[in-house]
């Protein structure tokens, strides 16, 4: 018994937490030596690296464990917020749908449409007519195609991911997958979770990229990660498909939580096949209402009546 408990002492694996000892050798941490924790699993320390080589083989099943572990706490871990996040101007939670929202490329502000409709508003009520003018920043508006893409341009010089994010689904609307590529990658490198799912629907389908499956569904997690809903329905998708029900339902709770509608539509349907609990479908349909909701305002109502008319 007290083998067997020194073993685990010394490879770290008793308790999940890296231990004080080498895991190789036994060694302890003292003054001049330092022990390194392994930068996958944090499960154990080393006091070289030639320690570190040489467990390795032992150690390699349980590091892989841990970090698939790891990796599926923040992968279901419920977002704050949506990837849109919050309308500058109103505070409020930005609609999911990008249609019902406005990038202002002189500042790389996203703002809702109803902002965006009340900016108007103002503007035509002054006294003195004025230019168009960001509702944000107040920068008059830009009146071609050019002068957007040159701020556009301007924006990605100082590393602004919301640019390169916007550059990169100009190009890729273009077909220029190449460009559209190498601007999602670098937002997508500084944390942009749109550029990720763009990215992850580039690799599946093949766009100036090799189909690769393992980068689609890296890509789509990264951007569920950071708030996307559409990744994370997609997520959901995948898995139901090769019969790991337990884990789509969870990427369909938190969508669904998040207000996303056809995540909801899914549980509900079901919830009828007795897949999914009624209090856990309760529970998410009372998150969802409060995402639904949180995301309306009446200047968003107006703002869609008025788009919606023939003219417009």
């Amino acid at each position: 018994m007290a083998f067997v408990e020194t073993e685990k002492m010394i490879s770290g694996e008793g308790d999940g937490e890296a231990t004080d000892v080498c895991a190789s050798c036994g060694i302890a941490e003292i003054d001049e030596i330092k022990l390194k924790t392994c930068t996958a699993c944090k499960l154990v320390r080393y006091c070289s690296v030639e320690c570190q080589k040489k467990h390795r083989p032992q150690h390699k099943r349980a590091c892989n464990k841990r970090m698939a572990e790891m990796r599926d706490e923040l992968l279901f871990k419920q977002p704050e917020s949506s990837s849109w996040g919050d309308c500058p101007i109103c505070c409020l939670p930005l609609p999911l749908d990008p249609q019902k929202s406005t990038l202002m490329a002189c500042c790389s502000k996203t703002i809702c449409k109803g902002c965006d409709y009340a900016n108007i508003i103002r503007q035509l009520g002054l006294l003195i007519p004025q230019e168009p003018s960001c509702a944000f920043c107040r920068e008059p508006g830009f009146k071609t195609d050019e002068e957007v893409d040159a701020m556009l341009m301007k924006r990605i010089e100082k590393n602004d991911p919301e640019a390169m994010q916007q550059m990169g689904g100009k190009r890729h609307g273009q077909g220029d997958y190449s460009s559209a590529f190498e601007y999602y990658t670098k937002a997508a490198e500084l944390g942009d979770a749109t550029a990720h799912y763009n990215l992850s629907i580039m690799y599946r389908l093949g766009q100036g990229v090799e189909k690769d499956e393992k980068k689609h569904v890296y890509h789509l997690e990264e951007a569920a990660i950071g708030g996307n809903v559409d990744a994370r329905h997609n997520l959901a998708v995948i898995e139901e498909r090769y019969g790991r029900m337990e884990r789509a339902v969870k990427h369909w709770i938190i969508a669904a939580s998040m207000g996303d509608k056809e995540s909801m539509k899914v549980l509900w349907k079901l919830h009828a096949k007795g897949m999914v609990k009624k209090e856990n479908l309760t529970a998410t349909f009372r998150a969802h209402q409060a995402a639904v909701d949180a995301a309306k305002s009446p200047q968003r109502e107006e703002a869609k009546k008025f788009r919606s008319q023939p003219e417009f």
